[in-house]
C-alpha cells in the first residue's frame, strides 16, 4: 500500500509541475482533458486516486508521453544566482530567488566604512527589517536612540521607525531579510 501511495503523490506532484511549467490553469487542463475540473483539483490535491484512465487523458492535455507523466519531477538547479549589486555604499548580494516565503528576500550585506554618516532626516517607509551582523560593528539609528550591533547580535524593527543604519569603525558584513517594501527602499536601484 506505501509504494502505491508513494507512486499517487509522485504523479500528482508530477502533474502540478507540468501544469504550472506550461503556464494552465486547473480548468484548461480538464476541458483538454474531459475530466471535470473539481476531480482534476481532488486529483492533485491527493483528495481522490489517480483511475489508470485518467492518465492517458491527462498526458495528452499537457502534451506529453504517459511515461512522461509517470516520470520522476525534475530538480530544479537550487543555486541563487544574482547579481551584487551596491547603493548607498551597501552592497546587496541576493541570497533568495524569486518566491520567498511570505514576501521575505534576504542578501548578505557589506557596509562600506565610509558610510558613517547619517542623513538629516532619518528615512521612514512600509516593511520590516531584520540583520544578523556576521563581522564588524554596525551603528543602528532607531528614532531617537543610537546602538552599536556587534558581531553575532540580530536586530529586528518596524521601517516606520525613522531608521539608518551604517559601520562603526571598519566595513560591516550582515545577513539582512527585508520584506517586499524594505526590499524595494533599501536594494533597487531605480529611485522612487
Amino acid at each position: 500500500m506505501e509504494a502505491n501511495d508513494d507512486f499517487d503523490a509522485r504523479v500528482r506532484r508530477r502533474l502540478r509541475q507540468l501544469r504550472q511549467q506550461r503556464a494552465m490553469t486547473l480548468e484548461d487542463v480538464a476541458s483538454r482533458s474531459a475530466i471535470d475540473v473539481s476531480t482534476l483539483s481532488r486529483l492533485e490535491s491527493g483528495k481522490r486516486r489517480l483511475a489508470l484512465d485518467h492518465l492517458p487523458r491527462l498526458a495528452a492535455a499537457l502534451s506529453v508521453s504517459t511515461d512522461e507523466l509517470l516520470a520522476p519531477p525534475t530538480v530544479e538547479d537550487p543555486r541563487v544566482r544574482g547579481n551584487a549589486h551596491t547603493r548607498d555604499q551597501i552592497t546587496f548580494w541576493p541570497l533568495t530567488g524569486g518566491g520567498p516565503a511570505g514576501g521575505l528576500h534576504a542578501y548578505k550585506i557589506r557596509i562600506s566604512a565610509r558610510r558613517r554618516r547619517p542623513p538629516a532626516e532619518l528615512p521612514v517607509h512600509e516593511g520590516h527589517d531584520w540583520m544578523y551582523v556576521l563581522s564588524g560593528r554596525m551603528r543602528l539609528l532607531l528614532g531617537d536612540r543610537d546602538f552599536t550591533i556587534d558581531p553575532g547580535e540580530a536586530v529586528e524593527f518596524s521601517t516606520w521607525t525613522p531608521h539608518w543604519f551604517g559601520a562603526v569603525d571598519g566595513p560591516v558584513e550582515a545577513v539582512a531579510l527585508f520584506g517586499v517594501h524594505g526590499q524595494r527602499v533599501h536594494v533597487h536601484t531605480d529611485q522612487r
